[in-house]
């Protein structure tokens, strides 16, 4: 069977109506192609003030594996850094370095790699006809983004240069660079009440944001809009739609302009092959702000959909298909997640949980496989290895969070099952960053139909924070036992760790079966330290306990007892030779260490052993003690040695 094309996606913010617009067009036609979509996104953007944070989010841009895909699409707008150009740069380089196939720019230009531009300009005329010839205004005032910025110089000569056709003089005053934000909107709403700027007749803004912030300060000084001016806002954003005054605003072309780059890409990967146009037409969506009759039911929707229901209707089918913020937060997400005493319960937790996030055909969380361990947290890249440790599924039986059944794979590879052609209609893959700060623990998949119209939102965010915060504190909590648990300096059980295993032990042992201890002594360490300098003690005492380490089986356990003593302790078939060879063992290791380590000095420990018949009620300090008589014995020997 021929390989189903791939087609990746690089952005941000896949909650936004510009997100979920871009993913409209690239699906559809995904869809009439045959072609899977591989979407990598950082949840949040990319501009945030906790740095480390987004260093996480942004780790996600290091794991595509360019060699298993057709081609790439990179969303260009939601990665730009506030107003510069610094993650855009990380990825291009990255792109020139990495990828061989071909790569097209969405929206805004990113230095040489093809653009395919929105198909906006329309839209952007036809705001300004309505300013002009529904409403008659001719005093307009345009704002929108800042001049350094490709779509806020784009929106602002597109609208002047309408208002020219229309024959009108668009004075400097009038042409107004700002940010895309709120605060923009509001500083000059602010500069027109205190007579900077005279009041126009009517505002054509660059955005829904602008228009707000704009209307907020207006009308907080008593400037009424529409009455005293009409505000035009652009992008029909929900926000725009459910604000106080809802902004009349026109929608984007975002969809095409998104589909026309898996056209793009089509004609070079599939050279030849047909290809079947997207079409849209976007429309008005009045509002308040400009005079025209509200579409009431926009605005009720937009704000239906901005509303933390405590008390959602659960008879309600399609509730599994519409979790919003409330039912999220209602679920007590955070509390089952903090209260998950085990690695296996936080796993199982959080699998459980995933009815959050439907409707989905697969989810699978990926995992370093040693994401438990701080010592070797990673911030950049991921490592070869990495393992599925969660999968739920509406389509077939696979469905685990246990570690027998996870799943270790080869991280070039993203998901195994990208690559099994095993679906009989392709799919879309969102690769969102699991991560704790900066540190990277892994990376969360969730599959869907490209018929679902469901994208990544704010409930699929936060429900990715919540798991994050849980595998920290399943850390947190495994490094504390660790420590409860362990000696520091070899990684040993300390003496509460042992009992606590020697009891798991006892609980499972079987008639017949026997507890063995080996106690390992350190030989002349006061000498070690006192001419050589503790460091140097302290790495015989590690060298011992790596000896230790070497020769103690898959079933037992390895034990620091304080200072240069250690044991080892196991439950099961041991005879009386047992002893004996496992004395034997211990000084080859150590002998092995010792000659690689070239000291000066030798390093050198004393074995005793000691076997009983295993019973529930032993007495271990007991059996230890018989253990150290023959320890010592062989001890005092080596004096004698040493002496004759």
């Amino acid at each position: 069977m021929k390989p189903r094309r791939k087609i990746a996606l690089l952005t941000s913010c896949p909650e936004t109506g510009h997100g979920r617009r871009i993913m409209y067009g690239l699906t559809a036609q995904c869809k009439k192609y045959n072609y899977d979509l591989a979407v990598f996104c950082a949840l949040s953007a990319l501009n945030t003030a906790m740095e480390d944070y987004t260093l996480g989010e942004k780790n996600i841009f290091n794991l595509p594996n360019f060699d298993l895909l057709d081609g790439v699409i990179v969303d260009t707008a939601p990665l730009l850094d506030g107003h510069g150009t610094e993650h855009l740069d990380v990825i291009y380089n990255m792109l020139k370095e990495k990828c061989s196939k071909p790569v097209v720019a969405l929206d805004m230009p990113i230095h040489d790699i093809p653009l395919i531009q929105n198909e906006n300009e329309e839209v952007l005329r036809e705001i300004v006809r309505h300013v002009v010839n529904v409403h008659g205004k001719r005093k307009v005032c345009v704002i929108s983004g800042a001049r350094d910025n490709f779509a806020g110089r784009f929106r602002l000569e597109t609208y002047v240069d309408e208002l020219e056709k229309l024959g009108i003089d668009v004075p400097e005053e009038y042409r107004i660079y700002s940010d895309f934000w709120y605060t923009g909107g509001s500083k000059i709403g602010q500069d027109m009440v205190d007579g900077k700027i005279p009041l126009p007749e009517a505002v054509v803004c660059g955005n829904d944001y602008l228009a707000i912030g704009l209307i907020y300060r207006l009308t907080k000084n008593g400037i009424k809009v529409p009455d005293d001016v009409i505000v035009m806002g652009y992008e029909a954003s929900e926000e725009g739609a459910g604000y106080d005054i809802s902004v009349s605003s026109y929608e984007v072309n975002d969809a095409l302009s998104a589909a026309n780059c898996v056209d793009y890409l089509r004609q070079r990967i599939d050279p030849g092959l047909d290809i079947d146009p997207y079409t849209t037409t976007p429309h008005l969506c009045p509002g308040m702000s400009c005079g025209c009759q509200p579409d009431y039911a926009r605005s009720v929707k937009a704000i239906h959909d901005h509303l933390y229901f405590t008390c959602p209707n659960y008879a309600d089918e399609d509730i599994k298909d519409n979790v919003d913020i409330g039912l999220l937060m209602e679920s007590y997400i955070s509390e089952e997640f903090t209260a998950s005493e085990t690695i296996a319960d936080c796993i199982r937790n959080i699998n459980l949980k995933t009815y959050l996030i439907f409707p989905f055909l697969n989810f699978y969380l990926c995992l370093k496989e040693d994401w438990m361990d701080v010592r070797n947290d990673i911030t950049v890249g991921y490592p070869d290895k990495m393992k599925i440790v969660a999968v739920n599924t509406t389509v077939h039986e696979l469905y685990f969070h246990d570690d027998e059944h996870s799943i270790v794979f080869d991280t070039s590879l993203m998901i195994p099952r990208l690559y099994d052609n095993n679906d009989e209609e392709p799919s879309v893959y969102y690769f969102a960053p699991i991560h704790f700060s900066c540190n990277t623990l892994g990376y969360a998949v969730l599959q869907r139909s490209l018929d679902d119209k469901h994208t990544p939102n704010l409930v699929f965010r936060n429900w990715i924070r919540f798991v994050n915060n849980a595998l920290e504190m399943a850390r947190a909590k495994q490094r504390l036992l660790t420590m409860s648990v362990r000696d520091e300096m070899t990684g040993a059980f300390n003496r509460r760790g042992m009992y606590i295993e020697v009891e798991k032990m006892l609980e499972e042992c079987s008639d017949g079966d026997n507890v063995f201890v080996c106690v390992i002594d350190m030989d002349r360490l006061k000498f070690i330290n006192d001419n050589y300098g503790h460091h140097e003690g302290d790495f015989g005492i590690k060298t011992v306990s790596n000896a230790g380490f070497a020769v103690t089986g898959k079933d037992e356990i390895f034990v620091r007892a304080g200072g240069d003593e250690f044991y080892i302790i196991g439950v099961g078939d041991y005879s009386a030779e047992s002893g004996k060879d496992r004395i034997k063992e211990f000084n080859i290791a150590i002998q092995r260490l010792t000659d690689k380590a070239r000291k000066p000095y030798p390093i050198t420990a004393s074995v005793g052993t000691a076997l009983r018949k295993a019973e529930k009620n032993i007495n271990l300090e007991d059996l230890i003690s018989k253990a150290d008589e023959e320890m010592y014995q062989h001890k005092a020997a080596k004096k004698v040695q040493r002496v004759s």
